[in-house]
């Protein structure tokens, strides 16, 4: 790979000898953000205040910067030594001058584009030495932060494998990172992506050390013989990967408490995601929140908010460390928000719930060979910030819906109990796969225990079907049936409302070279299939392509392709009306501000508007990326399909400003001064939701008096 330079080599060493005094030497300059989301605490917060609540209406456009490509970019950007970095829709870093937005390097080759979704880049210095971490494909790597060169002496020159320190069965199978790593002393952890399916590999949590590039650290997030947890897994040594299950892995990154050197890892479920009979048990540390010596890895404490879990519950966003008073006591508290729409409150050191939590029996699971388990744990307080499928009713039907008849019959028919288990039947999952809370995390006031939350409010249909490879008339179409029908339907007509394209007619828009990069190494948020043999891609091709020859065996063969559960997934599907609009009552979206010292509700109100019969409502709309808090009052968010950039007063919940931006920005903003304006940036690449492209990296502030 190169980096590709806009300014000679003379500007460039002009510029970076300018920029390279330390943060301290610079602080009546500049104020940085150097990390994912704001700080290692997570919270989206900055005391920066020269935007108030009685001038942000005033808020222009600084700068803009138009990326190489154009698509959906979830990069929340950091700032340091003057300059944003971020990255593209095609996942290549990228420096730019915090003042004016001019590209200072790019890092990648412009003619490839990563099949991933990256939400950012770690930094990391230690004197004059400052470096980028970021993931691209399936390795980690180390630039020189200033010139966007590749750090040599950093593993195989500038980089090292993301499955580096994992078993060797774990070697040929899926795994990227869309998440910027935790910074630790000089410990990089990384956040990976797995598979969600049976193919998945382990998702131990790493640390890595950020100047050589070596394995310091491992946590096993499914127990090896002697360690804690190891008896939650029925099935004995299923740590090996080898009988059906893995995963568990933090995908949606950590916070670190500086201070007390604790790391806090919320984790995901255990895979395949719809059915247990492979891993019964309680499954640990699967849905975990979990406590780590950041210096070791080892477990202080954890807590499981989901138990054997069936459901893809995994946990979506980092932590918020804040501080809480409670009996007259102030507590250094941890705060998780769930996809149930649930808010978890711990004291950071032993892990005590600040809130009571209770078991709660749930349904049991009628799937032959499937376990659930008994009971799960709700908190007492806070309440749910999100809808909950028990709660819905014949009256909830959209008052927007043409066909209200249909939908009310649809849901009377679906089973809506709390945690009600997979089945041959429609369960109505709400809140749905997506969340209640997603990856875009929430935002806090840390010294006022103040968490603000946004939320989707869509229902989806959650159904599985029995493996029927009968059904078959070729091993192309059980591969099909195998590894995509369950996100592309088995007729491949597709979701569009689900973000899930129709795989018809691919000849007129997709080379088959494409095609087959993308079957191998995923795109976006679709996982790639590395594991599968030159010949069974081959085969897969032929049938999404209509081949008239090619893969021609008959049923009699299928028994070659490895079902691995009995059980499948039927496909991610909403309940719409008839004209693709959310089948139940506003609001779609919601942003609310609780109160963690009192479990209150301070207030909540719909987050974004929907275009019906030619006029705007405030119906809320579904939303991913998180909200930027200010400490005199203000909280900005972009995150909505409606595509606009507001700010609240983060007190009461009004609106005190909106501006439409040239494509959605499905991420969070990040804000920073230099040369005394203050500035906030966003990505603005649309494509989500079904929302136009964007390439756009833009920056506001108030105008120059």
């Amino acid at each position: 790979m190169k980096s590709n330079f806009l300014l000679s080599g003379i500007v460039v060493l002009l510029i970076c000898s300018f920029i390279s005094c330390s943060d301290d030497q610079n602080s009546k300059k500049h104020t940085s953000w150097k990390s994912y989301l704001g700080g290692d605490d997570r919270n989206h917060f900055t005391h920066l205040n020269q935007i108030t609540p009685e001038n942000v209406n005033q808020l222009e456009v600084a700068w803009s910067y138009k990326t190489i490509d154009s698509g959906q970019m979830q990069m929340s950007p950091i700032i340091a030594n003057g300059m944003v970095y971020g990255v593209d829709s095609r996942v290549q870093p990228f420096a730019l001058d915090a003042k004016t937005g001019s590209e200072i390097w790019r890092f990648g080759d412009p003619l490839k584009a990563w099949h991933s979704t990256s939400r950012g880049v770690s930094y990391w210095e230690k004197g004059n030495d400052k470096r980028i971490f970021c993931s691209i494909g399936p390795d980690l790597y180390a630039l020189n932060a200033l010139t966007g060169m590749p750090i040599e002496t950093f593993g195989d020159k500038g980089r090292i494998s993301l499955k580096k320190g994992l078993p060797e069965i774990a070697q040929d199978k899926f795994m990227i990172s869309n998440t910027p790593g935790t910074i630790f002393k000089d410990l990089i952890i990384m956040p990976v992506r797995a598979s969600e399916g049976a193919d998945a590999a382990p998702g131990d949590v790493r640390a890595f050390n950020v100047i050589t590039g070596e394995l310091e650290w491992t946590f096993h997030t499914i127990p090896h013989p002697g360690e804690f947890g190891y008896d939650t897994w029925e099935i004995p040594d299923t740590y090996k990967n080898t009988e059906n299950v893995g995963a568990v892995n933090n995908w949606a990154g950590m916070a670190v408490d500086m201070d007390r050197e604790i790391l806090y890892v919320p984790l995901g479920s255990a895979a395949p995601d719809f059915y247990g009979g492979e891993r019964k048990g309680q499954n640990l540390f699967a849905n975990s929140l979990v406590a780590l010596d950041a210096n070791t890895g080892e477990r202080i404490w954890h807590f499981q908010m989901t138990h054997h879990d069936i459901w893809d519950r995994d946990l979506p966003a980092p932590p918020n460390l804040i501080w809480v008073q409670r009996n007259g006591q102030r507590i250094d508290a941890v705060a998780q928000v769930t996809k149930q729409g649930y808010v978890f409150v711990f004291d950071r050191e032993t892990g005590e719930p600040i809130f009571e939590i209770e078991e709660v029996p749930v349904p049991s699971s009628t799937l032959a060979g499937e376990s659930a388990w008994p009971t799960q744990p709700l908190p007492v307080k806070p309440k749910p910030f999100a809808r909950q499928s028990e709660d819905l009713t014949e009256t909830d039907i959209s008052p927007y819906a043409e066909n209200k008849a249909e939908l009310r019959a649809k849901l009377k028919q679906h089973d809506k109990a709390k945690y009600a288990p997979p089945s041959t039947e429609p369960v109505l999952l709400f809140p749905g796969y997506d969340g209640g809370a997603e990856w875009g995390g929430a935002g806090a006031d840390p010294e006022q225990g103040i968490l603000y939350v946004n939320s989707n409010e869509m229902p989806w249909i959650l159904q599985v079907s029995a493996t029927n490879t009968k059904s078959h008339t070729s091993v192309r179409q059980a591969l099909y049936d195998n590894h995509c029908a369950v996100c592309h339907k088995p007729d491949r007509s597709g979701a569009p409302q689900s973000n899930f394209p129709a795989l018809t007619n691919l000849d007129d828009h997709l080379l088959r070279s494409d095609a087959r990069d993308i079957i191998i190494n995923g795109k976006g948020m679709m996982t790639g299939f590395p594991q599968l043999r030159d010949a069974e891609v081959e085969a897969l091709l032929a049938y999404i392509y209509d081949d008239q020859e090619g893969d021609k065996q008959e049923v009699s063969n299928v028994e070659e392709i490895d079902y691995q559960v009995p059980f499948k997934h039927t496909g991610y599907d909403k309940f719409l009306d008839s004209n693709g609009l959310p089948a139940i009552t506003p609001p779609w979206g919601t942003l609310s501000a609780i109160d963690l010292n009192n479990g209150e509700y301070l207030w909540q109100t719909p987050l974004g508007k929907t275009k019906i019969d030619d006029e705007y409502v405030n119906t809320g709309t579904e939303n991913y990326g998180g909200p930027i808090i200010t400490e005199n009052g203000l909280l900005f968010i972009a995150a909505t399909k409606d595509g606009y950039f507001r700010a609240f007063d983060r007190h009461d919940g009004n609106l005190l400003w909106e501006t439409k931006l040239p494509a959605a920005s499905f991420t969070t903003p990040a804000t920073y001064m230099i040369d005394g304006k203050q500035y906030i940036v966003l990505a603005c690449g649309g494509e989500k939701l079904g929302t136009p492209k964007g390439n756009v990296i833009m920056a506001f502030a108030l105008p120059i008096k």
